[in-house]
């Protein structure tokens, strides 16, 4: 079976931030979460369009539920990372780690 491309930055973000969110996985409150804990403001096309490339990818998978009063009868998608997202990003993870690995003294020194 080929190996998939790596995951870039921004995808890791997205996949963790939607795993963050657990069931409340919906586009705001995933954009939400990427502001406050990466410090990164999304644009909506970026963060849309990284979304379909993660489904094509077979990462990440959504379901429509019922609209909430609050949406005005507009009904929400929510995501979820899928087993080979997760596989995906422990991938990365495991990369990062190794190449880390060892580079402490230069990366942690003096500031």
């Amino acid at each position: 079976m080929p190996r998939k491309a790596p995951l870039g930055e921004f995808e890791q973000l997205v996949l963790l931030a939607i795993l963050r969110r657990g069931k409340d996985a919906y586009s705001l409150g995933v954009r939400r979460e990427l502001e406050e804990h990466a410090g990164r403001q999304v644009s909506r096309g970026a963060f849309y369009a990284t979304l379909d490339r993660l489904e094509s990818k077979g990462y990440v998978s959504w379901k429509t539920v019922p609209p909430a009063e609050s949406r005005g009868g507009l009904p929400q998608r929510q995501f979820q990372v899928t087993t080979s997202g997760i596989r995906a990003l422990r991938s990365s993870r495991n990369t990062l780690l190794s190449l880390w690995q060892g580079l402490e003294t230069i990366l942690e020194g003096p500031r």
